[in-house]
């Protein structure tokens, strides 16, 4: 059984915070038009995408589906992806509404980082997977002996 540990979830949830922070500037520069907008969303989703991505890494570590094959580990990645997109697209349509009290271009944000954002993690977890060793743990199960 492989698990990760809390640590690599966090370090993971900083570096995948990067790469989305500065997408979600872009879009939302194009959406807004405004830095004075645009930046404030990127830097208000640092703290809560963190706190989000490391629950998201949590409950996925729970679970062992697909973890063992490294051919199926790539449908895991793009499970992952998926359902870290739901909560991440909420989460910035919120985000954008608050800051800029503009319901439709604030959905247009969220919508438009559906696509990007899941490519994006994609190749996140890939490179983690494939170059980044660091906590990551390899579990003994133990093995129930029937005493019969």
């Amino acid at each position: 059984m492989i698990s990760d540990t809390k640590a690599r979830s966090l370090v993971k949830g900083i570096s995948w915070r990067i790469v989305g922070s500065i997408d979600t500037f872009v879009i939302a520069y194009f959406f807004f038009g405004k830095t004075s907008i645009a930046l404030p969303i990127a830097i208000v989703e640092v703290f809560t995408k963190i706190l989000l991505y490391f629950l998201h890494e949590r409950i996925w570590n729970k679970f062992q589906f697909l973890r063992e094959n490294d051919t199926l580990s790539n449908f895991r990645s793009l499970m992952k992806g998926i359902s870290w997109r739901f909560f991440g697209t909420i989460d910035t349509m919120v985000i954008s509404f608050i800051i800029s009290g503009n319901p439709l271009a604030s959905i247009k944000v969220g919508l438009s980082e559906v696509m990007t954002k899941i490519l994006l993690y994609y190749l996140h977890e890939r490179f983690w997977r494939k170059f980044i060793r660091w906590g990551r743990l390899h579990v003994e199960v133990p093995v129930e002996v029937d005493a019969k």
